[in-house]
């Protein structure tokens, strides 16, 4: 997949497209019934298949810096690993901004997706809106299409469990522990994915070294200590997981994920832990790995003293160990199907 940050041409340099828009939170099984729209449209008229990708997502942006917003998914990057493994061609990563956000319909209409674009064909939702003050509709781009010559389809809804699938519902059942719920819904299981970072070398002195990611979203769809599955390096390892933002050792008010791999056997140096099971696993800076959450332990708590959160670290991983180590077939079923879910990490 050819990533674009300019819609401008587009045309000129590969001719007409099929189209649809969005901001992909999650790419969960609605989003895939959609892109599975988009290819088949675009094999009918013999067209590369665009995604138009939408970043920030506009309720950030109006949040501002400190304003409230919906929790992400996934980052961008993420969600264009899993556009990619839908076999779209091409990506418009389309920055929304002051500029953009005072763009009209029409002008969008004019200069995105006929004179940039030279779309051909365009999905989206009729509940769609667009432009300055959401001015445009499923409606006017109906009007436009017939005007300068480009088709507008409906996108297909996707029900699971008799509800319709969306990113909204996605986040309720995460922040709820509801893991198999929302793997339901995404058509896999939930996961946040990375390279791990260094960080401040804490875990290993308590005696449990992570794997630390940053994430970069500005809220997190979950907060508190989990059983995972980790996987890097072509293996799986089970691991307790801390997602937060570390309140017995930082007040930084920044979210991080720490990872403790259960039975990794490779030189440990360190990142920290602050609710914190352990320090980065030295072996694997920079390595991309992707964790992939199982169950719900318990909330993040700020402790007194290290000596508590080593105690509590200590009853965390014993109880993964109980849930995934000891319990056979939760270990077979995640070996076994390592390299289905590294297919569903394209999907």
């Amino acid at each position: 997949m050819i990533v674009i940050a300019d819609a401008g041409g587009f045309c000129r340099d590969h001719g007409r497209c099929v189209a649809t828009i969005g901001k992909f939170d999650g790419v969960h099984l609605g989003h895939r019934s959609v892109l599975g729209q988009l290819r088949q449209q675009a094999a009918r008229l013999r067209l590369p298949a665009l995604v138009i990708l939408i970043e920030p997502h506009p309720e950030e942006f109006f949040a501002g810096a400190d304003g409230e917003c919906p929790a992400r998914l996934m980052d961008q990057e993420e969600k264009l690993r899993r556009i990619e493994g839908q076999g779209i061609d091409f990506c418009l990563v389309l920055r929304f901004d002051a500029a953009m956000s005072r763009t009209s319909a029409a002008d969008c209409i004019r200069s995105i997706l006929v004179d940039g674009l030279g779309i051909a064909a365009l999905i989206v939702g009729d509940d769609f809106r667009f432009g300055h003050r959401r001015q445009g509709d499923f409606a006017m781009l109906e009007r436009a299409g017939s005007e300068q010559g480009f088709s507008v389809h409906r996108t297909q809804l996707r029900e699971c469990d008799g509800v319709r699938v969306s990113s909204t519902l996605i986040r309720e059942r995460l922040a709820l522990g509801e893991f198999d719920a929302a793997a339901r819904l995404l058509g896999r299981p939930y996961s946040i994915s990375g390279e791990v970072m260094r960080g401040e070398r804490l875990g290993t002195r308590l005696g449990y070294p992570t794997c630390n990611l940053a994430l970069s979203h500005r809220r997190i769809p979950l907060h508190g200590i989990f059983a995972c599955h980790v996987r890097v390096l072509g293996s799986v390892y089970p691991a307790a997981v801390s997602v937060g933002y570390r309140p017995t050792v930082s007040d930084a008010g920044k979210p991080v994920l720490e990872a403790h791999l259960l039975g990794f056997d490779g030189v440990l140096r360190g990142e920290s832990h602050g609710e914190s099971h352990g320090e980065s696993h030295g072996e694997l800076y920079g390595e991309f790995i992707e964790v992939v959450f199982r169950q719900k332990l318990r909330d993040e708590v700020r402790y007194e003293s290290l000596q508590e959160l080593r105690q509590q670290i200590a009853v965390d991983v014993e109880q993964t160990r109980r849930l995934l180590v000891n319990c056979a077939s939760a270990a077979n079923a995640a070996n076994a199907n390592a390299a289905k879910e590294n297919e569903a990490l394209k999907s």
